[in-house]
Formats: structure tokens, sequence, C-alpha cells
């Protein structure tokens, strides 16, 4: 009589996957690297996953899909002052930062492992960043529309500007997690350069 899938099995094969690819990377890492961090035996991941690639595919994707929930937790239009949109874009930062900080692997995982395994990853990767961009880009535009940033921003390509940079930070948090003020540091650079710019300001 054939065995059938277990409730929560499949997630816990995920978090080990997790785990081990952020270790071991996911070159290295092997079906039986899975199987001995959840004590389990070869077989039961195959039930699963067919092989260690889907492994990984399903990874990227419950991480990616973990970003995008913190990026779209808030509704772009709801800041009606200067005040509550800069208030805004500080939570999100937290949100995002407090996010790798709690989970240092997915920040390996996401930026210098796994969506680099293959061209598919790499568009699902890519497809990813670009809805990101996307929720960035409407906060943007709430922006520019109210009059708190310039009028003639190009909030599209702006909007990659401004992750490339929350991004980039957020990898350096997953690096060293206990650094809070590591975390301040990145965030308030961000808000600075979003809202004060780098010129020197004028008498």
């Amino acid at each position: 009589m054939a065995r059938t899938a277990e409730p929560g099995r499949r997630d816990a094969i995920l978090d080990a996957a997790h785990t081990v690819f952020a270790r071991k990377g996911y070159t290295a890492a092997s079906i039986a690297d899975l199987a001995g961090e959840l004590g389990i035996g070869h077989g039961t991941v195959y039930r699963y996953f067919g092989n260690k690639r889907d492994v990984a595919s399903a990874v990227l994707d419950r991480a990616l899909a973990r970003i995008g929930e913190v990026v779209a937790a808030e509704l772009p239009d709801a800041t009606e002052t200067l005040d509550e949109y800069r208030a805004q874009v500080w939570r999100i930062g937290h949100r995002l930062y407090e996010l790798f900080a709690a989970d240092p692997a997915l920040g390996r995982l996401v930026f210098f492992d796994l969506a680099t395994v293959d061209d598919d990853l790499r568009g699902r990767h890519s497809e990813a960043l670009g809805r990101f961009a996307d929720f960035t880009a409407a906060y943007l535009r709430n922006g520019v529309d109210r009059g708190f940033l310039r009028a003639d921003l190009d909030v599209e390509v702006t909007a990659r500007v401004v992750n490339g940079m929350v991004f980039e930070g957020a990898a350096q948090v997953a690096r060293d997690p206990g650094a809070l003020a590591l975390r301040d540091a990145w965030i308030r650079a961000v808000v600075t350069l979003m809202f004060d710019g780098l010129a020197a300001p004028t008498a």
C-alpha cells in the first residue's frame, strides 16, 4: 500500500533545505544532507521533490514570497502628509531589515546562492525583483502626486535604484544580523537620499 504525504512534511523539508543550503551552499549540499537535517530517509524527500533543484526552486519561491509580503504590507496611497509618508518609508525599511536580521539565511539564499542556480531560477528571481520595483514605484508615485517628491521623478527607474540600495543593505545585515546600528544606518541613508538628496543645503 502506497504511503500518503504527511501534512507539514513538505514544509519541514523546505525549512531544512533553507538551513542547509545557506550553511553549505547549494552546490555542496545534497539530498542526504537535507534528509540528515530532519533525521529522515532519502526516499521521504523524493516523495515530495524530484531532485535537489526542485527543492531549491521551492525554497527560492518561498523566500521571495516572504519578502513580497513585507513590501506589499501597506497601501502605497495610504499617506496624506509628508510626515506620514516618511514614517511609512521607515516602517517598510525596518520590516525588511528585521526579516533579514531574524533569518540571516534568507539573505544568503536570495542574494548570493539560489538565484544563480540556473537560467530559470535567475529569471524567476528577476521577475520577483520587477514586482518589488512595481510596488516601490507605486509608493513613489503617491509621493509625486501629493507633492512630497519632485514632479519630474522617473518613478520606475528610481524604484529600482531605491530597491537596489535597500537590498544591498539587507545583504549586509544578513551577514551581521546583530548589527542593529548597521540596519538603522542603511535605513537612514535610504530615507535621506529619497527626501533630502546629497547636495549641501543652500543658505
